[in-house]
């Protein structure tokens, strides 16, 4: 078993033989976004922000023994001759099982790209991006909007769900043809009184749905943590402690009563509650929580787990999170016990296991 690292210099490979341990190392000094694991071929892909030279996105076919460069997604240039400039990739996902080559990208600033062609090229899907709502999205902790989130429906590639910070949870029945948004039950505490139960002013941050039963999505929001069980169309409210806000989320791949999220205090300080870092896991769809600390720091600590920053195995027993002071813990048994691997890589983007 392996992970992918995705930190602010370079994409590390943590390995498992007799312990976890770092090893290999790509794109060194370079920010790398966001990583991809495809299950359909074993294709690994990397989102790298270049700064004056823009997004790149790489793949590699044979475990990163090499990598290729492939096309990054454009934005259609307007009356003008312009178009937006890309500033980031938030979201990178495979499609279906019986769409071979497709892909989906999420942006900053709010775009979302789809490719046919294993990202050789890439299509804006218009359908969104020319929505009449999509002029209200803003954006949260980066200046824009940003599209951070895409899963597909393992029992129908046709249907995707896609959540903006901020513009809300938007699902399409048609491959990206049409769009609606599903945000009831959800409530923005940062709007005032009367705009803060507007689909289009919701901050969802993270979702992450049961591959087993995918009716079933969890959501963690910038004012609190959902459940839903219509596959997004309606969310209930949990309350994960030892704080309702955080980034990250995940899923049991085959429970649809649990998940685990990384709660935080929110807005100015973004810091662990206390100094200590919990991970919260509910066992019974958000009835109960454990507060699991084994291992964790519990003292001064002042780690923040973004988004894409936490993943969990195919067995649903393994866990991985990494934090922005660049620390990366594991746990074998489901979050009861956590093992640090590093104290001392680069500030952490996102994880994501390979399998085999």
């Amino acid at each position: 078993m392996k992970i992918l690292v995705s930190t602010r210099k370079g994409l590390f490979e943590v390995d498992r033989t007799d312990g976890w341990a770092v090893g290999a190392a790509h794109f060194l000094g370079d920010p790398v976004s966001l990583s991809l694991v495809d299950p359909r071929d074993g294709a690994w892909y990397a989102a790298l922000k270049l700064g004056h030279f823009g997004v790149k996105l790489r793949r590699s076919d044979d475990r990163g023994a090499t990598w290729t460069e492939v096309a990054a997604p454009a934005f259609p240039a307007g009356a003008d001759g312009a178009g937006p400039s890309l500033s980031d990739c938030w979201a990178l996902s495979a499609g279906g099982a019986d769409q071979p080559g497709r892909l989906w990208f999420g942006s900053i600033p709010g775009g979302l790209f789809r490719s046919d062609d294993r990202g050789e090229s890439w299509v804006l899907v218009e359908s969104l991006w020319n929505h009449p709502l999509r002029s209200s999205w803003f954006g949260g902790g980066a200046d824009e909007p940003g599209i951070h989130t895409v899963l597909v429906d393992p029992r129908d590639s046709a249907r995707v769900l896609v959540a903006v910070s901020c513009g809300g949870v938007w699902s399409t029945p048609d491959d990206g043809a049409t769009w609606e948004i599903h945000t009831a039950g959800m409530k923005a505490d940062f709007m005032p009184p009367a705009l803060a139960e507007r689909p289009e002013t919701q901050d969802p941050h993270r979702l992450a749905r049961c591959a087993a039963s995918p009716d079933v999505v969890w959501c963690q929001h910038h004012n609190a943590a959902y459940r839903s069980v219509d596959a997004g169309r309606t969310w209930a409210a949990i309350e994960p402690p030892p704080s309702h806000f955080g980034f990250a989320v995940v899923a049991h791949p085959t429970d649809p009563l649990t998940a685990w999220f990384v709660p935080a205090i929110k807005d100015e300080e973004r810091i662990p509650v206390d100094g200590k870092v919990v991970v919260a896991r509910t066992r019974d769809g958000g009835v109960t929580w454990q507060e699991l600390r084994h291992g964790l720091p519990q003292s001064h600590a002042y780690d923040i787990v973004y988004r894409h920053a936490m993943d969990i195995d195919g067995s649903g027993d393994v866990l991985a999170f990494g934090s922005t002071t660049g620390s990366l813990w594991v746990s074998g048994d489901g979050g009861e016990r956590w093992d640090a691997v590093s104290h001392h890589l680069p500030p952490v983007y996102a994880v994501a296991f390979v399998q085999g």
